[in-house]
């Protein structure tokens, strides 16, 4: 069975629910927020025969973040990854439990690898540095543990590039952002609150920013719950958090983007709707931007794989905006 069968399935199987076996659907969903499930780093970059270095730096709070830095010889240019929510440098483990049963509904059980990427982007003349947002992987545990949907982790975006600015061997390097999901709606919210920290930044290649709301309505449904319980799951995450969804706003936040930016998403994606990601690129105000969408299939994590599958228009975009100039 297809991933955008296995989801259509699912949303078809789905019963009546009473308010009894409503509430603790609403619970798990905003204990997710409260506390994000930890992933385990089960790849490497030797697994490519990639040297490469264990680093930590200190988010612009201080949060001790955790990361790889991939060099490439003679290379003068570095990407710096910024990771989805609830995933690693590595990525994520989603045909293992508990990951498979929290993503099966909605079609998504392949395991995600991001350390192929870092080989094509190595392989293509780039220094890499990946790391694990705060309260993920092996970073450091932060603001209660909660997912914030970028509230706090853009000064791990912000920590990032004063890490890179500050390494020897890395400082005087022409520097992008590859940001996914979170790590993208993070970037967002960075340059609303630091734009100044991306003067020189030369592009984003975005995968994936999702608006909290929008995908909360969408599991919503999968589970079977009414749509108009958001509200009363709103309430919980507040109570959790302390962070409503209007303060989670990615849309917003895309209104002070300052580099050249590419957006990539998954058209027919379950866990969100096209308008969402639509509008996040319209209200970005630069004219050097770029929107794709991945069509045939309904799982997100095509999404995320889209990169190691079809890297063209990606590294195209990397090289239009920084050259590779060799030393």
């Amino acid at each position: 069975m297809r991933r955008e069968e296995e989801a259509t399935t699912y949303t078809s199987q789905a019963l009546v629910l009473t308010d009894e076996q409503i509430d603790p659907i609403l619970q798990r969903m905003a204990d997710r927020y409260a506390q994000q499930l930890r992933s385990p780093i089960l790849h490497s970059p030797s697994e490519h025969g990639l040297n490469f270095e264990e680093v930590t730096f200190p988010s612009l709070d201080g949060v001790p973040l955790e990361g790889w830095f991939i060099p490439a010889a003679g290379s003068d240019r570095l990407i710096i990854a910024n990771p989805p929510m609830g995933f690693t440098r590595a990525g994520l483990p989603t045909h293992l439990e508990p990951w498979k049963s929290i993503w099966g509904p909605s079609g998504n059980t392949a395991e995600v690898d991001f350390v192929v990427d870092y080989k094509i982007l190595h392989d293509a003349g780039y220094n890499v540095l990946a790391y694990d947002l705060r309260n993920s992987g092996l970073s450091g545990a932060a603001n209660g543990g909660i997912s914030s949907s970028g509230v706090f982790e853009w000064r791990d975006v912000v920590g990032s590039l004063r890490y890179a600015r500050d390494r020897k061997d890395t400082r005087d390097m022409a520097i992008a952002l590859f940001s996914r999901c979170l790590g993208c709606s993070s970037t967002f919210h960075a340059m609303t609150k630091d734009p100044n920290a991306f003067e020189g930044v030369r592009c984003l290649l975005g995968a994936q920013p999702v608006t909290p709301k929008t995908i909360s309505e969408q599991l919503l449904a999968l589970a079977g719950v009414p749509v108009d319980r958001i509200d009363d799951l709103e309430k919980r995450i507040v109570h959790r958090t302390g962070i409503g969804f209007a303060a989670r706003a990615p849309r917003t936040w895309a209104k002070s983007v300052c580099v050249p930016t590419f957006l990539y998403q998954v058209h027919d994606d379950v866990l969100t709707k096209p308008i969402d990601v639509q509008t996040m690129f319209d209200n970005i105000p630069v004219a050097d931007k770029k929107l794709h969408w991945i069509r045939e299939t309904s799982a997100r994590w095509d999404g995320y794989l889209e990169f190691q599958r079809r890297p063209g228009p990606m590294l195209d975009w990397f090289e239009r905006h920084m050259p590779a100039v060799h030393r």
